[in-house]
């Protein structure tokens, strides 16, 4: 149990070291570094802990993409920064990349080696779990913001 709350801690780290770095390459206001460094540490960990679980990845990715996206909304608020400021940043560490650069090499070796039942197979598998990934990324970014905006506004 303890291992596993330092290997947290330690991809924590470095996940926040992502966000604070794809922040710097969008420009935003310095003293937003933090909040995006935080928000990149508490989705990968969420994602972590919620795949240790036994959750699904998919699943594990909308669970923690929401909590960012009540996360920011807060921010956002509270600082007057636009919530993308902290929502683009926080999200880069559970981009799917593994998923869609084995999707690639298996279109790869469909052009060099032929086409076969099996890299047909994982073809579609790794692009469509990318695909999942990223779409579990999207709607559960939007769905707080659009929650919230709809119970400031009237209903008529």
């Amino acid at each position: 149990m303890l291992d596993f709350i330092f290997k947290l801690l330690i991809e924590g780290l470095f996940a926040s070291i992502a966000s604070t770095g794809f922040a710097m390459v969008f420009n935003v206001p310095k003293h937003t570094l933090i909040y995006c460094a935080i928000g990149g540490a508490i989705t990968f960990m969420i994602r972590t802990i919620l795949l240790d679980f036994g959750f699904g990845v998919e699943l594990s990715t909308f669970i923690a993409a929401t909590f960012i996206g009540i996360i920011a909304l807060y921010w956002s608020r509270k600082y007057l920064i636009p919530r993308p400021v902290y929502t683009v940043a926080s999200i880069i560490p559970m981009i799917p990349g593994t998923y869609a650069f084995a999707a690639m090499i298996n279109l790869v070796d469909m052009n060099s080696h032929g086409v076969t039942p099996e890299l047909i197979e994982l073809f579609v598998h790794n692009g469509l779990k990318a695909v999942a990934i990223l779409g579990a990324i999207s709607f559960g970014l939007a769905l707080p913001s659009l929650y919230f905006m709809r119970l400031n506004r009237p209903v008529i």
